[in-house]
């Protein structure tokens, strides 16, 4: 018979110095707050309060409740059909098994914020003041647009336990005293402190990175960044293309025999790392087919939209010209043309998007269990008046069930007249290799392209991949590409906690 462990249910909060959120003083200093207009920030976080699911995953349950509580779409299933942000999604700076052994940095936790498409403001203690630290403070309290996550040391506040995330919840201006919605709610309960003593456990010093204690200052971009493209790591290939990008292009492009943009582009895609094509991906719109009829919400409609617009501005590039160029004297020959493949073979695309996309839709991504898409066909919808639709529909099976998938696609005319047609003989094109590899090298960093030595040739590049000239959308577009490249590689670096000053673009 073996004995039960009696384990630990929740610990006593020490008060002083803290002031527990259900307590006759904690109510008060609520109600004072709520009249006083400190405490807009509290609804939307209350809502989507969560308690970290590993002793270690504070930072991670902080982000996911403050990136819900922004309503900041993560373009990506959580269960089912729902896209929702959770802690298990937040693994693209630091693999999720080492954040429950050791818990993860302030800077990887920037960086998360960063890839999860928030606008994020960092702040270390030797980079801030008390006075700053407040006004930001005040400022996240009286509205929902923004939220803070402190990143503190417990001790100051005579409570177990070492560094901790937590999202400030609100302020009372009469007692300085800020809320903090503690996500380790199993330990101890919402809590009101001094906000002084809080930047006192900012100002610690993190042993594992020997860097000081901070906030995050996070809020939503105006409008949702990665609409067409985005970076991947999912694919541990991920390492080695950073790399090449980041390190080796720049020196590639140095050659004596780098002579014209063609060369250029030759030098860059000539020596790709394999598994290129699992790093830079276009976004699909993926649904159920009995989620219901053949007819698009305003609000699929309206990101296609966008995804469409993005697209055709890629299109509208001289740098899309010489890239489509490049790949159509190569594709026969190239030996990585699988990956840089220009055509628009539209059945295969859509039947590996929709095997993904039953994987998504059935919380399933990535398990050992194989879909398989039975048959793929493609329709141009157009109802209402509105433009055509270009919808591909897929049964796939898994075993002995099947699953319809839609997935809608982004498209628009034919101008180069340079890839192949759609099923009903107009000139279509989606996205494919070429937007793709164009948007990659205008993510690059401008420095990239320094190294070369024909100074017309470098001023016809810099001018090529400039993103001052560029529609707002597209520049937007790709800058965020670029934030992903660079934080991406300062992870790849050990460096991200370093270098959490530098400008991302």
């Amino acid at each position: 018979m073996r004995m039960a462990m009696a384990g630990l249910y929740k610990r006593v909060l020490p008060s002083p110095p803290a002031v527990d959120f259900a307590s006759s003083d904690g109510k008060q200093l609520f109600i004072e707050s709520v009249q006083n207009g400190t405490m807009e920030g509290f609804y939307r976080l209350i809502s989507y309060f969560q308690t970290q699911s590993e002793p270690a995953y504070c930072g991670l349950a902080s982000l996911s409740m403050v990136l819900n509580a922004l309503a900041i779409d993560p373009g990506r299933t959580w269960k089912g059909p729902w896209r929702w942000f959770d802690e298990s999604m937040l693994d693209c700076c630091e693999p999720l098994e080492k954040v429950k052994e050791k818990g993860i940095s302030f800077g990887k936790l920037v960086c998360l914020a960063h890839c999860a498409g928030a606008k994020v403001e960092a702040f270390r203690t030797n980079q801030s003041s008390l006075d700053d630290f407040r006004k930001f403070v005040v400022r996240c309290s009286t509205s929902d647009e923004c939220h803070i996550i402190s990143s503190y040391h417990r001790s100051i506040f005579k409570q177990t336990g070492t560094g901790h995330f937590s999202p400030i919840g609100g302020y009372h201006a009469g007692s300085d005293m800020a809320l903090i919605l503690d996500v380790a709610r199993f330990k101890y309960p919402p809590h009101w402190v001094p906000l002084k003593l809080l930047w006192e456990a900012m100002e610690s010093v993190d042993e594992a990175t020997g860097q000081r204690r901070g906030f995050l200052l996070i809020s939503r971009p105006h409008r949702d960044p990665g609409l067409l493209y985005t970076l991947s790591c999912k694919h541990e290939s991920w390492v080695k293309v950073a790399k090449y990008l980041t390190d080796d292009v720049p020196n590639l492009v140095k050659s004596d025999d780098v002579k014209d943009v063609q060369k250029v582009i030759s030098v860059v895609f000539s020596s790709l790392p394999s598994n290129f094509e699992e790093f830079i991906k276009w976004i699909a719109e993926v649904r159920r087919r009995e989620d219901g009829d053949q007819n698009l919400s305003l609000e699929e409609k309206g990101r296609l939209s966008l995804k469409e617009e993005v697209l055709k501005q890629v299109q509208e590039t001289g740098l899309f010209k010489h890239v489509v160029a490049f790949l159509s004297s190569v594709i026969s020959c190239c030996r990585n043309a699988p990956a840089l493949s220009h055509e628009n073979n539209l059945p295969d695309i859509g039947a590996t998007v929709c095997c993904q996309g039953a994987e998504l839709l059935a919380g399933k991504f990535g398990a050992p269990e194989r879909y398989c898409c039975r048959e793929t066909c493609i329709t141009r919808l157009k109802a209402n008046g509105d433009k055509p639709i270009t919808l591909v529909s897929g049964t796939v099976v898994n075993g002995s069930s099947e699953q319809g998938v839609d997935v809608l696609v982004p498209s628009c005319p034919n101008k180069l007249n340079c890839c192949g047609s759609s099923p009903t003989g107009c000139n279509w094109i989606y996205p494919a290799g070429n937007d793709v590899l164009t948007a990659l090298l205008l993510a690059l960093p401008p420095e990239t392209w320094r190294g070369i030595k024909d100074e017309k040739l470098l001023s016809e590049m810099s001018s090529l991949v400039s993103t001052e000239n560029l529609p707002i959308l597209l520049q937007e577009e790709v800058l965020h590409l670029r934030r992903q490249l660079h934080l991406l590689k300062k992870c790849q670096e050990n460096k991200v906690d370093e270098d959490l000053g530098e400008p991302l673009c």
